[in-house]
């Protein structure tokens, strides 16, 4: 559960990143002292930075670079890849599309998901059936974006790793039929500064993404350096900021986790605002469970809190499909 936090721990996740491949991991020191420290802050605060991730730092900038270029084109452009539900809702939604809890949020994104292909799920998997819409502007978008994509995945399937150990259980506990064929999700996000809206329709409110939590295992935020906009709530309701540290990735837990643990881990509610003159570029990664994945408190986690489950059983793909069928306006 959440507490009265007051700001996000760093966490230097290098020792788990080498010795994630190794049978005896959970036997290393070094390792050790990061499974305390993943432990610790997703009890506390559901959030943390990763540093010593071993993901270039030249990517991580390069790839808000290519963010920036993408929204500084014409609208008429960006459009081309406009995100529908016969696209699998990936794409491209303006400024006011996507809502948060009725409300408008005040940013422009590109949304791709790990593609499924036609009849792979049933019916459960038709919603979200298709391919990535990728721009062919800027150059080299895609590629970029692909790469940066599998060196998410696999960092996040060993930070998961390391909670698999924090939680008591073997570093294996979420690979197999939890998430082993693990589903993600990319929002390639832009947030106007004060200034306005450029050339779109501007809402009327200045959030830029209202509060939530996030639907699956982990998430990675890579976010402009300079700009503070990610706030999260703690225990009190107060709104604590998640400033941008150069070269490391602010990292949440999100629902399919609070529910393996049991309630021992909080998906913590946070939101963003732009308040600073200057254009905001966030790229979040999100690492979800298998598509198809039956999700409810592992036996670990029930035996540390009372052996009652605090929840019953969710299917992440079903969450999935109920959010993103209500999340956009049309």
């Amino acid at each position: 559960m959440a507490t009265d936090f007051k700001s996000i721990p760093i966490i230097d996740v290098s020792p788990l990143v080498a010795k994630c491949e190794d049978p005896k991991m959970a036997e290393d020191p070094g390792v050790s002292q990061v499974v305390k420290q993943l432990d610790k802050a997703c009890k506390e605060a559901g959030f943390f930075y990763v540093k010593g991730h071993g993901i270039p730092e030249s990517l991580i900038i390069d790839i808000k670079n290519i963010t920036h270029k993408f929204f500084d084109l014409p609208y008429e452009e960006k459009t081309k890849i406009k995100l529908t539900p016969t696209t699998g809702y990936r794409g491209y939604q303006r400024i006011g599309e996507n809502i948060t809890k009725g409300i408008p949020d005040m940013h422009e994104a590109i949304d791709c998901y790990k593609e499924i292909q036609e009849g792979v799920y049933g019916a459960l998997g038709k919603t979200m059936e298709g391919c990535n819409q990728w721009p062919l502007n800027p150059p080299n978008f895609r590629a970029l974006m692909e790469e940066y994509v599998n060196l998410c995945t696999d960092l996040s399937r060993k930070i998961m790793r390391g909670i698999a150990l924090a939680l008591g259980g073997s570093p294996y506990e979420f690979e197999g039929l939890r998430a082993g064929d693990a589903f993600w999700v990319l929002r390639i996000i832009g947030y106007p500064g004060l200034s306005g809206a450029k050339d779109q329709k501007k809402p009327e409110n200045n959030i830029g993404c209202g509060a939530h939590t996030d639907y699956g295992l982990l998430t990675l935020v890579n976010q402009d350096d300079n700009i503070t906009a990610l706030e999260v709530r703690n225990m009190s309701g107060e709104w604590i900021s998640a400033p941008p540290i150069p070269g490391s990735f602010v990292c949440n837990i999100g629902d399919m986790l609070k529910i393996y643990s049991n309630g021992l881990y909080e998906s913590t509610l946070h939101r963003v605002i732009n308040s600073s003159p200057k254009y905001r570029v966030c790229v979040a990664y999100f690492y979800e469970t298998n598509f198809d994945a039956a999700v409810e408190p592992l036996d670990i986690c029930k035996q540390k809190t009372g052996e009652t489950k605090q929840f019953g059983r969710a299917v992440y793909g079903e969450h999935l499909v109920s959010k993103v069928t209500t999340n956009f306006v049309m």
